[in-house]
């Protein structure tokens, strides 16, 4: 138990220096909503790249898998259903937002985008909320 916050050091720079790297490769921020969009609608030229992304995101989790196993263990405490509806909800809330939690909480807040700050903190509270009400009537743990 005292090494989580170490892992959650280490998890934190790994993100940072992974869409530092991005932005400065590519040129772009690193927001998964908008990259999974782009390849939901592709523009011309502008997709292999987002392809690249996201199966390196899915390679980078079944490595994990094959080799970590126990990183991944972790029993839900919700019903399928409601997981997919909070997916689906998300899914809404980033394209309603403008970007996504790695896009506007990773990538706009470091870079004091006050868009993003305002996005993260009203996103962020709406998680407590929605967490907070679930709990209240039951459905969460």
């Amino acid at each position: 138990m005292t090494t989580e916050w170490v892992m959650g050091l280490i998890g934190g720079a790994v993100i940072g220096i992974a869409v530092s790297l991005m932005l400065l490769w590519n040129g772009r921020v690193t927001g998964v909503s908008g990259i999974v969009y782009g390849v939901l609608v592709p523009v011309q030229g502008d997709t292999a790249w987002r392809w690249y992304f996201i199966v390196g995101l899915l390679l980078g989790g079944l490595s994990l898998k094959f080799t970590a196993p126990e990183l991944l263990a972790v029993e839900l405490q919700t019903k399928t259903w409601l997981g997919a509806l909070a997916g689906i909800l998300v899914g809404f809330g980033a394209m309603l937002g403008g970007g996504c939690t790695s896009g506007h909480g990773v990538c706009g807040v470091s870079r004091f985008s006050l868009r993003s700050i305002i996005a993260t903190i009203l996103f962020m509270g709406a998680g407590m909320g929605a967490v907070l009400f679930l709990r209240t009537i039951g459905l969460l743990v």
